[in-house]
């Protein structure tokens, strides 16, 4: 871990041999890049999913529309 850069509201988790195992970051400094990294994660791992074409979508959600003013 010599010589590595420091990074501000980065944090890392080490084991007993000093190895990095994990990392904490500041949602604060860094929320909108973490989002965006979530982003690409839930999309990954959603790419062999079904899809549903747009027209029919619509469809669906127009048709759970509540009427009555309760939502």
């Amino acid at each position: 871990m010599e010589n590595m850069p420091t990074l501000k509201g980065v944090q890392y988790l080490v084991n007993s041999s000093g190895e990095r195992t994990a990392v904490v970051i500041s949602l604060e400094e860094w929320g909108e890049i973490w989002e965006d990294f979530y982003d690409v994660l839930v999309s990954e791992s959603r790419k062999d999913e079904p899809t549903v074409a747009w027209e029919t979508l619509k469809a669906e959600m127009a048709s759970e529309v509540p009427t009555s003013g309760n939502v």
